[in-house]
């Protein structure tokens, strides 16, 4: 199993066997995803269906850390009449809807990322900010640090993900409430190795984002995340479009599997 060890030979210490929770990376618009969106809403109040929990017939779900709001590559030219009303009903349930700012690994100028963030907070009023793309090198990180200074004065307790998908220069931990360090498909999960400087820091600082996760490997992607101290996840068996060159496609539909994946989560994943 070598996501127990790094590169360097390092063994990571499991932080305990703290709950995970989800995060939601970005589903498609309420209208082409409606079935998506009143999913994610009924997992945000705490329970999924299960027929295995009773004559209810509820289980408990995951709590929903945040979800990734993204109207057209960012707030879009105007307020959209079907995200507002979905936005409000998911902050009604205390999850945490973040805009969607593509950094372009560094290359969009800082006022473009500022102007977007100003609209998400005018039209969404969103709790914080996805920076995807997000840099990865020491070189951006002085100015991946102002964007994220500047964001966070826009609005009491803006949270802020680092879209990274892979792990960065460490100092960019400093910056950002949780990293997403690893955004990619199952093949490369299960082989995947966790850099040492992650040890420094609990849990909720990370974030790991799966496609293409089999049903039956479900548990032991979930203990992957676990044993590499990540707080967060999110698992589908829905792929990237090859052609894309990006797993967002992969993101913006349920996985086949969405009930069991959060009622697991919910109930905890033996070790």
């Amino acid at each position: 199993m070598s996501y127990l060890t790094t590169s360097t030979g390092t063994a990571r210490v499991p932080l305990g066997a703290g709950p995970l929770g989800v995060g939601v990376p970005g589903f498609a618009h309420p209208l082409l995803a409606p079935t998506e969106w009143a999913a994610l809403l009924r997992c945000s109040r705490g329970f999924v269906p299960s027929a295995a929990a009773g004559d209810d017939g509820a289980g408990y779900a995951a709590p929903v850390h945040w979800a990734v709001l993204n109207v057209c590559n960012g707030p879009g030219a105007r307020p959209d009449p079907h995200c507002m009303p979905a936005v409000a009903r998911l902050r009604e349930t205390g999850v945490r809807v973040l805009g969607h700012l593509d950094t372009g690994r560094g290359a969009r100028p800082f006022g473009e990322l500022i102007s977007d963030a100003h609209r998400f907070l005018e039209w969404y009023r969103v709790d914080g900010f996805w920076l995807d793309r997000c840099p990865t090198d020491r070189t951006l990180l002085p100015e991946t640090r102002r964007i994220a200074t500047c964001l966070r004065t826009l609005r009491e307790n803006t949270y802020l993900v680092f879209g990274h998908g892979t792990h960065p220069f460490p100092g960019y931990a400093e910056s950002a409430d949780q990293l997403v360090t690893f955004a990619g498909a199952w093949a490369d999960y299960r082989w995947s190795q966790v850099a040492e400087w992650t040890a420094d820091y609990p849990p909720e600082r990370f974030c790991h984002l799966v496609h293409g996760v089999p049903r039956s490997h479900l548990e032991e992607a979930l203990r992957i995340a676990r044993w590499q101290g990540a707080g967060t996840v999110y698992l589908t068996d829905r792929r990237a479009a090859a052609a894309a060159g990006t797993a967002c496609g992969a993101w913006e539909s349920l996985p086949g599997y969405w009930d069991e994946f959060v009622s697991r989560i919910g109930t905890g994943v033996s070790e």
